[in-house]
Parts: C-alpha cells; structure tokens; sequence
C-alpha cells in the first residue's frame, strides 16, 4: 500500500496551483488548500493580520503537503480506517470535507451496517469498517469509489454552476468524474454514453 505521504503528493499533483473560481464555493484555492481552510489555521503568510487571497497564493507545495496529512489525514481519522480506504477517503477528504466520511457512512447504511452519517470517524464507524472490509476485501474501494461519483453527479444535478465540474464543453466526463474514477476499477468506470445518458437532464 502507498504511505501518505506518496497520497499527499498525488492529491497535489491532481489539486494543481492557485484558482478563484467565482462558481467554487471553496473560494481562493491553491493545491486544493482553501482560503477557509487557512483562516481556521491562521495561515497569515503575507503578515499583514488577515487572512486573503494572497496569502493563499504564497501557500508552498511543502506547507500544502504538511496540512493535507495533519488536517485531512490524521485529524480525521482517516489513518484508522482499513489501509484500501486511505487513498479515495483522504483524496475526498481534502476535495469536500466532511462530506468524505459522509459518503462512507451512507455506503455502509445501504450495506445494511447501521452508523450516524455525521462525518465523524468515531468508535462505531471505524467498528463498521472492519467489518464490511472483512466481508468485502475486495469491493470497498470500488464501492465507495462509486458512491463518491454518484456524489458529483447528485451535487451538479442541484447546484447548476457546479456542472461545468462534472462535464466537459463537449459532453465528456468532467474533472471531478475523472477523479473519481481514478480509484474505481476500469470495469465500473461509465462510458461516454452512459456518462451522457446520465448529464442529459442538465440540457
């Protein structure tokens, strides 16, 4: 299995440098590192008593890796989940929060194991997912791979300004389909027209 550190870099490589989307609502981001994340830290890199734009963009790739894996990784909780589960729930983690685990808990439920969907890695939680592991060694990460994608899509049917995320100009799958399926095995991936079939309704 990958360390977390060798996770950290990827989830860089995939969060790419500085943004401000006005249609993201993480807002002034560089290696996936929001301005709201280091508010809550008190990351005032440019000195000058505020927490801004600028100061995302001073944020070093070092500094980016070393909160991923303090903030997303070990704060959490995500290290005690079974080690298949690491990448996906940790690149998750860093990409919509809380959400992450919430993704995890509701897969559970429809697996029949009940536990709080609260995005809180707690005794229970962690009880479930040795658990299904044990059951499922080798479907987890697909399973929550999928439910993670399903995730994106339900968010875009919602939220119309989020679409741009799912879907390409030209109908393909968009970034964050792309990176979910990155730890989904190839024969679950969706193709083209499975993909198209299911953004149709967005016109």
């Amino acid at each position: 299995m990958q360390s977390v550190t060798s996770i950290a870099k990827e989830i860089l490589a995939r969060e790419g440098g500085y943004v401000n989307d006005p249609d993201d609502p993480g807002g002034a981001t560089k290696y996936g590192v929001t301005v709201h994340t280091m508010r809550r830290l008190g990351l005032d890199l440019t000195g000058d008593g505020r927490v801004d734009a600028a100061d995302v963009q001073r944020l070093s790739r070092a500094e980016a890796e070393r909160i991923f894996i303090k903030h997303y990784f070990e704060a959490p909780g995500i290290a005690e989940l079974p080690e298949v589960l690491h990448a996906s729930v940790f690149d998750m983690q860093v990409n919509s929060g809380a959400n992450a685990v919430k993704i995890l808990q509701r897969l559970f439920g429809k697996m029949g194991f009940q536990t709080s969907v609260d995005g809180q890695i707690g005794p229970k939680t962690l009880g479930v997912a040795v658990r299904v592991f044990e059951v499922a060694p080798d479907h987890i990460r697909d399973a929550y791979g999928i439910e993670r994608r399903n995730y994106y899509y339900a968010l875009a049917d919602r939220r119309a300004a989020s679409r741009k995320f799912a879907r390409t100009r030209n109908g393909g799958k968009g970034g964050w389909i792309r990176r979910a399926e990155e730890f989904i095995a190839p024969r679950f991936h969706l193709s083209a027209a499975e993909h198209q079939h299911r953004v149709a309704s967005w016109g």
